[in-house]
């Protein structure tokens, strides 16, 4: 199940971060179809969001056809986002990557800035 983490500081909205999280879950794997997402109440217990919230970034998920709520039975996973699978070799690599990034003092905004420089110079126009 995807454990949602809220950066109040981030200037992001915080139903989108949940979408985005999400995402990012389907993507890599960790979540898949028929998976159930944490309920609404689950989401505030854990993250102390308005559950009003946590139902806006459901509803945009749904809108995408990513996930499906079933009527008394929670939030379900519809449509998979992964093509890599989360044991990749390049998961390997870019982990040594990273360790090798904070071993020269490199900041999480720092990598993150970086990688990002280089998605854009070699992915130049394919942005969903």
């Amino acid at each position: 199940m995807v454990e949602y983490r809220i950066d109040r500081r981030s200037g992001v909205a915080t139903y989108l971060q949940i979408v985005q999280q999400t995402k990012q879950a389907l993507r890599l794997g960790l979540l898949a179809p028929g998976d159930k997402l944490p309920t609404a109440r689950e989401v505030v217990e854990a993250t102390a969001i308005n559950p009003n919230t946590v139902l806006k970034a459901y509803r945009e998920l749904e809108r995408e056809g990513l996930v499906e709520p079933r009527r008394g039975l929670g939030t379900f996973v519809r449509k998979s986002l992964s093509t890599a699978p989360a044991d990749s070799p390049l998961r390997a690599e870019l982990t040594d990557w990273a360790e090798r990034a904070r071993a020269a003092g490199l900041e999480h905004d720092d990598v993150a800035a970086l990688f990002t420089a280089v998605l854009d110079e070699h992915f130049k126009g394919d942005k969903a």
